[in-house]
């Protein structure tokens, strides 16, 4: 850690002393290699075999059987949990009473107190004895952190002593994470398809133990990255490792709550979709937690009146009728008087059967109404529905909706 830096120049009779604890890392083997024929071929073999991070039976595996302690401090990543080791010595030859020792964390926000020894002072530390103690903090905040270690006590003369270390490390981003939404528009549906982008920025593979969306009340979600959608089978294979710098795709479905839903009956303005729960472990098995802040997504605007399709076929034969059926949703602050026009477009392969002009009436506000149509195709191929016209007949306003949907016209009877 950086600092240590006392303050009091008086000479102490304890020794404060801290390290961070991490898992040691294996340790690297690269081989020189050459040509068994070289004349140095020899040389390289010899040394290659005995060096002692070569491992076993594997002659060129990058690592080696041994287990190596860092030897800095390291990269601290927000989610993962910060460990330190933290001595108080007694390198005197006197002792020491009414010890206190104190640890705090801090950040730009805040002050955390870290230390589990009790609260309450110890009472001697004997010449060459020491008190040890770990703490454990989960890292949530970005930039730069302070450990400051704190020891108080008395010596013989009953005079107290004090001194305080300062220990300063930064706290990196692991994950970039970056979420599109996307709006379903096909049928009557206010589904929205939540994607979610998850970069490894770490210097090392991460192994991707959890990636969850927890909704708002709102919503109901439902993942959609399994073979099956039960989670089991991940569509990433396995095993289920990001390197460095390689970016992720989750995707996830999310329906408005039906209790909700069926008061508003048009979502608008800003909503809360949900948070992220992020889980992953570092290659030594170190663990770490991300959880984003609230999503939120601007309902899409469908202005005074949205049409949407409850129900089409898929497919039907050519010079035949079918039946759809269009709902419209009254999304203006007023009540609307309707009229249904029907108008066949040149050029469009499906003509619209029954009677335009006709009379809905009154819609009030976030009303909804099923209007049941009749078409009949005439000409094969994917054929675009369009020509539907509602006019409001308060203000004289006409909506003109077009592309509506799409139906596959067969030159053939339907098995």
């Amino acid at each position: 850690m950086e600092g240590g830096r006392e303050r009091e120049q008086l000479p102490q009779l304890l020794a404060l002393k801290v390290m961070r604890l991490t898992k040691p890392t294996l340790m690297p083997y690269q081989p020189v290699v050459c040509e068994s024929r070289d004349l140095c071929g020899d040389v390289f073999l010899k040394m290659n075999s005995n060096d002692l991070a070569k491992p076993r039976n594997l002659d060129y595996f990058p690592l080696g059987d041994m287990l190596t302690l860092p030897q800095n401090f390291g990269n601290i990543f927000l989610g993962e949990t910060f460990s330190s080791y933290i001595s108080v010595h007694n390198d005197s030859s006197q002792t020491c009473r009414e010890i206190v020792l104190k640890a705090d964390l801090q950040t730009s926000s805040q002050r955390l107190a870290l230390s589990s020894i009790n609260s309450q002072p110890i009472q001697e530390l004997l010449s060459n004895h020491s008190i040890d103690d770990v703490i454990h903090h989960e890292v949530k905040e970005l930039g730069t952190h302070i450990l400051v270690c704190a020891v108080s006590y008395t010596t013989n003369s009953g005079e107290r002593m004090q001194f305080r270390k300062f220990f300063k490390f930064q706290v990196l981003k692991p994950l970039d994470v970056k979420t599109k939404f996307y709006n379903a528009e096909h049928y009557f549906s206010d589904d929205v398809y939540l994607e979610a982008q998850i970069q490894n920025i770490t210097p090392g593979p991460i192994y991707m133990e959890q990636v969850s969306l927890d909704p708002s009340p709102q919503y109901t979600s439902k993942q959609l990255n399994s073979m099956e959608g039960d989670g089991e089978d991940q569509v990433f294979g396995k095993p289920n490792y990001l390197n460095a710098m390689d970016t992720r795709q989750y995707l996830y479905c999310l329906t408005p709550n039906s209790e909700l839903y069926g008061e508003n009956k048009v979502l608008k303005g800003v909503t809360n979709i949900g948070k992220l729960d992020i889980v992953w472990k570092t290659n030594m098995g170190e663990k770490g937690r991300l959880q984003t802040s609230q999503l939120q997504r601007v309902a899409p605007g469908y202005g005074d009146i949205r049409l949407t399709v409850e129900s089409v076929p898929d497919t039907v034969s050519l010079e035949t009728t079918f039946n759809l059926t269009c709902r419209i949703t009254n999304c203006c602050e007023r009540t609307m008087d309707l009229t249904l026009v029907l108008q066949n477009l040149p050029g469009i392969g499906l003509m619209w059967c029954g009677i335009s002009g006709k009379q809905l009436g009154k819609l009030p506000q976030n009303e909804s109404m099923d209007i049941p149509l009749t078409l009949l195709a005439i000409t094969p191929g994917l054929q675009t529905l369009s020509g539907l016209r509602l006019t409001d007949n308060f203000l004289k306003r006409t909506y003109e909706h077009d592309d509506i949907t799409q139906v596959l016209v067969l030159d053939g009877d339907i098995h």
